[in-house]
């Protein structure tokens, strides 16, 4: 399951990836924001990262203007590793180095079509699991405690 959520500024971006996951078959929650009607990200996204925290949802995708506001409010959940991401290599690296668990893209910054690749590769790269890896991903996480 992938939780799903975005503000205002990510609203029609949420939605096109939402198309993509249904033609992909990937099943979602989508938190809201339920229209463009200007709301605050973390009212959103707050609720995503805590259903990925707790394993409810596998990962989870944010959408806002930029991607950073969503990324802010991600990452002040313990257990989150949220990257901003407007290319498709930072997608596949951030999956493969940094085994981030959720995506946070800038419906103002990235296009309907750059977005469903980045999203696509993000969500088929799987962690590589090499130790330096694990080490680096384990001192930060080390820092929710």
């Amino acid at each position: 399951m992938i939780a799903l959520a975005s503000d205002h500024g990510g609203f029609a971006l949420k939605n096109e990836i939402r198309l993509l996951l249904d033609d992909m078959g990937l099943p979602y929650t989508d938190f809201g924001a339920d229209s463009p009607v200007s709301c605050d990200y973390a009212l959103f996204g707050v609720p995503a990262a805590k259903a990925v925290a707790a394993g409810k949802c596998e990962k989870g995708i944010l959408f806002c203007g930029t991607g950073a506001g969503m990324n802010y409010a991600a990452n002040k959940i313990c257990g989150i590793r949220c990257v901003v991401c407007s290319d498709c290599f930072t997608a596949v690296m951030s999956r493969a180095h940094n085994d981030a668990n959720m995506l946070a893209l800038g419906g103002r910054v990235v296009g309907v079509d750059l977005a469903k690749m980045i999203v696509r590769l993000w969500l088929e790269t799987e962690f590589s699991g090499d130790e330096r890896h694990k080490r680096r991903i384990a001192q930060v996480m080390e820092l929710d405690a």
